[in-house]
C-alpha cells in the first residue's frame, strides 16, 4: 500500500483513518481486559508451580554439579557456591513476580495486536476476524509460555549442568581465581563504577533535549505521511501511542545510561585481573567513556567520533581502533535517507529468529523421513526419544545437526556468503536476527561453512561426515560407518571426527533453546507415525481386529529381523485369543 503523496490527500488520509483506528483500539483494548485476568492466571499459576515445584531438585542439582565439576578449582567453586545461594534466594521471588508482569502485559498487548493485525492487507473476512483473533490464542499463548518454561527449567538447565558436571577441563587445567589479583581488581572495578557512573549519566543528560526533538521530529513525520511505522495498521496503536509517551522514553534511556554504567564500570575489575594489570584496567575506564560516547552519537545520527581519548587496555591488541568496532553488516544510514515506505512488519517477519527455527525443524521432519525410510533412524531411537532419557541422541541432536550440515554443504558450494536454508532463501549477516543469542551460532556455523569449502571433500567422504554426525552418539554404529568411505588417512579422520564434534555440540546449545524443545516433540510423534507405517502394523476398529502387512519396504525397515509380538484380539466372540503372532518379513 502506497501513502498518499501531497499535503491535502496525506492531511485526508490521516482524518479518514482516526475513527477507523479508534475502533480498532477500543475493541481490542475491550477484549484484553476480558483476557488478561485468565492469561494472567494461567501464567501466574502454572509458572510459579514450576519454579516452586523443581526449586528443590535445582538447589541439590547445582550444589552436586558444583561440587563434582573437575572444570573448576576449588577457590572458584566456593566463590561460586556463595553466588549461587543468593541466586536460589532471589530466583523464586524473581521468577513470580515476572510471570504477573509478563501475564498481565501479554494478556493485555496481544488482544490488541490480533485486532489490527486482522485487518491487515490479504485478510478475507475481516470483520469477523476482528473479533475472534486474539481470544483464544491469547489463551493458548499464554499455555505455551508455561510449556516453554517447563522445557526450559526441566530439560535445558539439567543438560547444561551435566555438560558442567561430565566435561573434562580445557587442556586438562581446571580454570581458578589468582588470589593475589583480586585486591587490585576489586579497587579498580569500584573506581570504574564511581567514574562511569557519573560520565555516563552526564552524557546521557547532555543528549536527552537531541533524543526528544528527533524523536518527536521524525514520529509526527511518519504519522502525518503514514510511513514507517504508521504505515501497517497492526503497528499503528504502538507509533501513536509512542508520541504521546516519547518524552517517558527518553526519561527511560536516560535511567537505563545511568544503570548500564554499574556493569560497564564492573567490567573493569575483569580486565584488570584478566591482564594482571591495574594500569590496563585504568585504560578501560577511561576507554569506556569514548565506547559510549561515539555508540550515543550513531543512535542520535550525530557527527563520529568522541572528545574522550581511547586507550589500549589488552596486551595481545596492538590497536585500539578495532575493539568494540562496529561490524561489518552495520552501515551508518542518515534518517533523512531512510526509505519510510517499507514495511515495518515484514521486516519483522524476515528478522523472526522463530520463523528460522520452524525452518530448521521442517526440514528435519523432512529428512527425518528419509532416513527413517533408510533406516538410518530406527525405532529405538523414536522411542528413546520419546521416553527422554539421556541416551545415545541420534533423534535429539544428531538429526538436527545432520541438517545444519547439509545447509553448510550446499552454502560452500553455492560460494554463498551466508547460509542458503531448504527454500532457497539466503541467510546473511545483514539479514539474520540481530540478538545476541545468534552470534553464538551464527558466526561458528559461518566459519565451518568455510573450513568445509577449503577441505573440499569427496563425495564418499561428505556421505561419511554426514551419517557419523547423525550417530556420532551411537559408537556400535560408528564402527560400521567405516565401510561406507575408501580408507582415509589419520589427518583425515581427525579432521571429518572434528567436524562431527562441533555441530553437535552447536547443535546441543540450540536443543536448549526453550521453544526447541517444544517442536521436538512434535518431530518425534511425526517420526514415530512415519515409522509406524513403514512396518505396517494397522489395527481396524470395527470390532474384529485385523493385521494388515504393508509389502513395499518392510523387509528394508525390520533389518532382517522378525518382530515377535504377542497380540490380543477380542472380537465379538470374547473368548478366541491368539498368542505369539510372528510377522514375518515379506
Amino acid at each position: 500500500m502506497e501513502p498518499p503523496r501531497g499535503f491535502c490527500p496525506t492531511l485526508w488520509s490521516f482524518l479518514r483513518f482516526l475513527p477507523f483506528f479508534f475502533a480498532l483500539f477500543l475493541l481490542g483494548a475491550i477484549k484484553g481486559l476480558l483476557l488478561f485476568p485468565w492469561a494472567c492466571l494461567i501464567m501466574t499459576i502454572g509458572n510459579s508451580a514450576l519454579i516452586l515445584g523443581l526449586w528443590p531438585a535445582h538447589a541439590v542439582w547445582t550444589f552436586y554439579c558444583l561440587i563434582r565439576t573437575k572444570q573448576l578449582g576449588p577457590v572458584l567453586k566456593l566463590a561460586l557456591s556463595i553466588g549461587v545461594c543468593i541466586a536460589l534466594v532471589v530466583w523464586p521471588l524473581a521468577g513470580i513476580l515476572g510471570s504477573i508482569i509478563a501475564g498481565i502485559a501479554y494478556g493485555l498487548l496481544a488482544p490488541v495486536m490480533a485486532t489490527f493485525d486482522a485487518v491487515g492487507e490479504g485478510k478475507s473476512n475481516q470483520f469477523l476476524h476482528c473479533f475472534m483473533d486474539g481470544t483464544f490464542s491469547t489463551i493458548k499463548g499464554a499455555c505455551t509460555v508455561v510449556r516453554d518454561l517447563k522445557d526450559m527449567l526441566f530439560h535445558s538447565y539439567f543438560s547444561i549442568m551435566d555438560d558442567l558436571r561430565l566435561q573434562s577441563p580445557p587442556g586438562g587445567k581446571p580454570y581458578e581465581i589468582r588470589l593475589l589479583s583480586l585486591p587490585g581488581a576489586f579497587v579498580v572495578g569500584v573506581l570504574g563504577i564511581v567514574v562511569d557512573g557519573f560520565m555516563f549519566s552526564l552524557i546521557a543528560l547532555c543528549k536527552s533535549p537531541i533524543m526528544l526533538f528527533k524523536g518527536w521530529k521524525r514520529l509526527v513525520q511518519d504519522l502525518i505521511g503514514r510511513e514507517g511505522p504508521f504505515l501497517e495498521t497492526a503497528c499503528v496503536p504502538f507509533a501513536g501511542l509512542a508520541i504521546l509517551l516519547w518524552p517517558l522514553a527518553v526519561v527511560g534511556s536516560v535511567i537505563a545510561s545511568m544503570l548500564s554504567s554499574i556493569p560497564l564500570g564492573a567490567y573493569a575489575a575483569v580486565v584488570t585481573y584478566q591482564e594482571s594489570s591495574i594500569r590496563l584496567g585504568l585504560n578501560y575506564v577511561i576507554s569506556s567513556l569514548s565506547i559510549f560516547d561515539e555508540y550515543t552519537n550513531d543512535v542520535l545520527d550525530m557527527p563520529e567520533g568522541s572528545c574522550f581519548p581511547r586507550y589500549q587496555y589488552r596486551k595481545k591488541e596492538p590497536t585500539l581502533s578495532n575493539s568494540f568496532s562496529r561490524p561489518a553488516s552495520f552501515q551508518r544510514q542518515d534518517t533523512k535517507n531512510l526509505s519510510h515506505s517499507t514495511s515495518f512488519k515484514n521486516s519483522m517477519h524476515d528478522l523472526n529468529p522463530f520463523k528460522l527455527l520452524d525452518n530448521l525443524f521442517s526440514e528435519c521432519r523432512r529428512c527425518g523421513e528419509v532416513l527413517v525410510a533408510e533406516e538410518c533412524i530406527t525405532r529405538e531411537d523414536i522411542e528413546e526419544a520419546k521416553s527422554g532419557k539421556i541416551g545415545q541422541g541420534v533423534l535429539s541432536v544428531g538429526l538436527p545437526a545432520y541438517v545444519i550440515l547439509k545447509v553448510l554443504l550446499r552454502s560452500a558450494k553455492a560460494n554463498s556468503s551466508g547460509l542458503i536454508l531448504n527454500d532457497g532463501s539466503e541467510l546473511t549477516s545483514d539479514n539474520r536476527p540481530k540478538h545476541k543469542l545468534y552470534d553464538w551460532f551464527f558466526d561458528p556455523l559461518l566459519v565451518i561453512k568455510e573450513q568445509l569449502k577449503a577441505e573440499n571433500f569427496s563425495e564418499e567422504e561428505e556421505n561419511y561426515l554426514c551419517k557419523l554426525v547423525l550417530l556420532l552418539g551411537d559408537s556400535e554404529r560408528v564402527k560400521n560407518l567405516t565401510s561406507l568411505v575408501p580408507p582415509l588417512n589419520e589427518r583425515k579422520r581427525a579432521e571429518i571426527n572434528a567436524f562431527a564434534r562441533r555441530l553437535q555440540g552447536i547443535t546441543k546449545s540450540i536443543s536448549r533453546y526453550p521453544t526447541a524443545k517444544r517442536r521436538f516433540d512434535g518431530l518425534v510423534k511425526s517420526l514415530s507415525e512415519e515409522l509406524e507405517k513403514k512396518i505396517g502394523i494397522i489395527i481396524s476398529s470395527n470390532g474384529s481386529s485385523h493385521i494388515r502387512r504393508l509389502r513395499s519396504g518392510i523387509s528394508r525397515m525390520i533389518s532382517q529381523k522378525s518382530i515377535g509380538r504377542t497380540i490380543s484380539i477380542q472380537g465379538e466372540d470374547k473368548g478366541e485369543q491368539l498368542d505369539n503372532d510372528v510377522i514375518s518379513p515379506v
